[in-house]
């Protein structure tokens, strides 16, 4: 039997993420900009948290002007030392408001304690939130809007759209989101379960009167992954959330290198495990089987073994190309998954080992420890 029992864990684990009725591999879960572009967002408010953003904010700016007419639009700017505001002012946009930020509030993080600084501003019945480097298709409020009203959603967010441009974002990026639905099956977020809640926070909306009724920003004031734990709040209190993927909230960010995307993976990668060794653990082993066992057994001397780890390597492949598919990528990108698989390990121990050393997570130049 040689090493056979080293493949099975992975033949369990890849039947299980094609077989599951929630198709975690599946991309149907999607939501683009509608064709209405003048549509009547007089009910909407985009709030925008911004630090250091000079190179992005003027594209998002104009993105969320042409979303329709009668919005409004406020900018927090969060301290920003670079030329964030002087960009947003040229834009001579009548409906923005730009806030100056006042300094960071002890137990908050910083996108959330500018975001609560402009939800007093907040006067409309629905509210956007939207990331600074995120540039909105016209239409994609409306869009967001018609979702919420016709399917009676308190909150609908969208995953943006990442650069997939270099070497590096085009192994690890679609990963991301790959990895991302693994973590937290669209379906069953969408769903009336509170088992999982998922939000992306770079495009999400909302109605005001219900944030508050969850307790706003402050019940979620020292929250890492904010978007998914407003999510939570959502749905605790009974509320239907929805996310799905898009074309049409486009991110800007670039992850050109390896080191970019290892800032952006480490950040909140042992968070997601709640900061548990255990967890850590059973994680390691499960990623083990999954990416690294198929490939070892591979080159066994077993037939049987053999057999096994390709059909375990062939399924894995086959649940990766929706999302490639999705995103504009060859089928030959999904042989790269193994490696993928052992690069986001090694992440995950890299975010693990800088908690342990205290170093934190490090977002906007500030410091965030549990």
């Amino acid at each position: 039997m040689d090493s056979l029992w080293l493949v099975f864990p992975g033949l369990v684990i890849w039947s299980s993420i094609l077989l599951l009725p929630w198709r975690l591999w599946s991309t149907r879960e999607t939501l683009d900009a509608g064709e209405e572009l003048h549509a009547d967002l007089s009910d909407v408010t985009i709030l925008i948290p911004a630090r250091n953003e000079e190179e992005f904010i003027g594209a998002t700016l104009e993105g969320a002007y042409k979303q329709g007419v009668g919005h409004k639009i406020i900018l927090i700017d969060d301290q920003s030392t670079d030329c964030t505001v002087a960009v947003a002012e040229n834009k001579n946009i009548q409906s923005l408001n730009i806030l100056s930020g006042i300094a960071l509030e002890p137990g908050w993080s910083g996108k959330l304690w500018a975001l609560e600084q402009g939800l007093s501003h907040v006067t409309t019945k629905n509210i956007l939130l939207l990331g600074a480097d995120i540039h909105l298709a016209p239409g994609t409020v409306n869009a967001l809007l018609l979702k919420m009203k016709r399917e009676n959603l308190q909150l609908v967010s969208l995953m943006a759209f990442l650069r997939m441009e270099s070497i590096w974002e085009k192994l690890l990026i679609p990963a991301f989101i790959y990895f991302f639905k693994l973590l937290y099956p669209f379906h069953v977020s969408n769903s009336k379960s509170k088992l999982v809640a998922a939000a992306a926070g770079c495009c999400i909306l909302m109605g005001k009167m219900a944030l508050e009724e969850v307790g706003g920003f402050a019940s979620i004031k020292n929250e890492l992954i904010d978007d998914c734990a407003l999510a939570r709040q959502f749905k605790s209190k009974g509320n239907l959330t929805w996310i799905g993927l898009t074309h049409s909230a486009i991110s800007q960010q670039k992850y050109g290198t390896l080191r970019t995307i290892w800032e952006m993976a480490t950040r909140t990668a042992f968070t997601q495990l709640k900061y548990s060794f255990s967890l850590l653990v059973i994680c390691t082993l499960l990623m083990f089987s999954a990416f690294i066992a198929p490939i070892v057994t591979l080159f066994s001397q077993n037939a049987m073994t053999v057999t096994f780890s390709s059909i375990c390597l062939l399924l894995m492949m086959v649940s990766y190309l929706p999302t490639l598919k999705y995103y504009g990528f060859s089928v030959f990108w999904s042989f790269t998954l193994p490696i993928i698989g052992l690069f986001y390990l090694i992440m995950t121990w890299g975010s693990a080992i800088g908690h342990w050393q205290g170093a934190g997570a490090i977002w906007k130049e500030r410091a965030y420890t549990k």
